[in-house]
């Protein structure tokens, strides 16, 4: 026998004996492991199953985790628990995680609790939402829609529907994606349910190839951001979808900033008219409508726009040809911390971004804003706020949820989602590892956007 037949027969032999072994390490058929909230049973996404060898599994949408290292599989593991604000108890040496025994094709469950009253209700955008179940072959209807990541969200409610638009965007197909915006519609209710897990679909502007494209590329170098999404009525009565954009060079320094507005026949933003260029006689930006907008009618029974990240900074009469007037505009100083309830760690938080709405069932104005310089990361802590008048006081700050040692920023909420008085309020954000100690990113997570649910009533008990 040939010293090369010798090989493959050798090899053969250990093939079959691996599949004669009591652990056989082909085929192997992941152990599901469904991670859920303690109080209600809800799946929970976003939580990390650590290995104490440094293997990373992280729950989808489902709150569900295929795992499937084959040799861990019918052995006691120990697996460190990272939540998010969803944790199990320490252990004697302070650890916290859970013991289990996977088995090939079997579910084990891992019952977290959470601290603090925001429910995280799962990504709203990028790939492998329900990656970890497909493997394990379900949720196999569900497609996702050709991006892996994306920054910021804007939206506006216009013409009967809700215009979304995200920054910088990630794709499959190269490390550089799109940087001039992208942008899909939806109906204003998207979700038919608010627990977990949700499917959220965008009707998006797509290219040739169906993948999501740019719908603001205005003239000049870099990147171009839009914000201040609002839809003001012209003279005629028509609705104007009109955004601020702004001109990006590196490192991330603005140079221009003008209006563009919405043009239904081309899907895209078209320049309108330049606001600012920076210049040696202009090198500093003026206010100008940024962040979110909201409607306002005041208590002499004008309507106005307000524009603030996350308190208003202006007040225009909401039409389109008032917000291309600047002489109509009219500044708002915003107040720069909010004094949190009694109770609260903080005395005094410090807002970065956010957004602010009316809610019809707390009969006040409801902000959520992320915390500049928060205990366990620098733009991780979300904190709720109300007010009588959308221009403030804002009191009783209350924090609703946390990212260990991740950035979660500029946050929207959706009062639109809901039915007005509704005691849930939906929010959403970008979870990313920048500006935060984090080195990795979290697989799949990392530069999306996450939805949250705080159910006011649980607020209110806390008065």
């Amino acid at each position: 026998m040939s010293i090369a037949m010798n090989l493959r027969h050798s090899a053969w032999i250990v093939v079959l004996l691996l599949v004669g072994s009591e652990t056989p390490l082909l085929a192997i058929k992941p152990c599901r492991i469904e991670i859920v909230e303690k109080s209600n049973g809800w799946p929970v996404p976003l939580v990390e199953l650590t290995t104490t060898h440094g293997v990373c599994f992280v729950s989808d949408n489902a709150g569900v985790i295929a795992f499937d290292l084959p040799e861990l599989l019918a052995t006691e593991t120990w697996f460190h628990v990272r939540g998010h604000g969803y944790s199990v108890p320490p252990d004697v040496f302070s650890y916290r995680g859970v013991r289990l025994r996977p088995q090939p094709g079997a579910t084990l469950t891992v019952e977290v609790q959470r601290q603090l009253p925001a429910k995280r209700l799962g990504r709203i955008t990028g790939g492998g939402l329900f990656s970890e179940c497909q493997k394990l072959g379900t949720e196999l209807d569900w497609r996702d829609q050709g991006i892996l990541g994306c920054d910021s969200v804007q939206t506006a409610l216009h013409d009967g529907r809700l215009h979304w638009g995200w920054g910088d965007t990630t794709l499959p197909q190269h490390p550089l994606g799109r940087f001039h915006t992208i942008g899909a519609t939806t109906e204003p209710q998207p979700l038919q349910t608010f627990e977990p897990p949700i499917r959220l679909r965008y009707d998006y502007v797509v290219d040739e190839t169906q993948t999501p494209r740019n719908i603001a590329v205005m003239p000049g170098d870099g990147p171009t951001w839009l914000g201040g999404y609002v839809s003001l009525p012209n003279r005629e009565g028509q609705p104007q979808l009109v955004a601020t954009y702004s001109k990006i060079v590196p490192p991330l320094a603005v140079y221009e900033i003008g209006f563009c507005t919405w043009d239904e026949t081309s899907a895209n933003f078209e320049p309108t008219n330049v606001l600012w260029r920076r210049s040696d006689a202009t090198p500093d930006p003026p206010t100008v409508p940024h962040g979110h907008s909201t409607r306002w009618t005041d208590p002499a029974g004008g309507d106005w726009v307000l524009f603030g990240d996350p308190f208003p900074t202006l007040k225009i009469p909401a039409t389109y040809e008032a917000l291309l007037d600047r002489s109509q505009w009219q500044s708002i100083t915003p107040q720069t911390t909010v004094a949190t309830r009694a109770g609260e760690s903080e005395k005094q938080v410090r807002p970065h971004r956010g957004s602010i709405a009316w809610n019809e069932y707390r009969k006040k104005w409801v902000a959520i804003f992320t915390q500049h310089g928060g205990q366990t990361s620098l733009l991780g802590e979300i904190w709720y706020a109300e007010a009588d008048t959308p221009t403030g006081p804002w009191t009783d700050a209350v924090h609703v949820v946390t990212h260990d040692d991740y950035t979660f920023y500029n946050p929207k909420l959706h009062p639109e989602f809901t039915a007005p008085g509704s005691a849930m309020l939906l929010f959403e954000a970008t979870y990313t590892k920048t500006f935060s100690g984090t080195k990795q990113g979290t697989p799949r997570h990392n530069y999306n956007q996450i939805l949250y649910r705080l159910d006011l009533q649980d607020i209110a008990t806390t008065e």
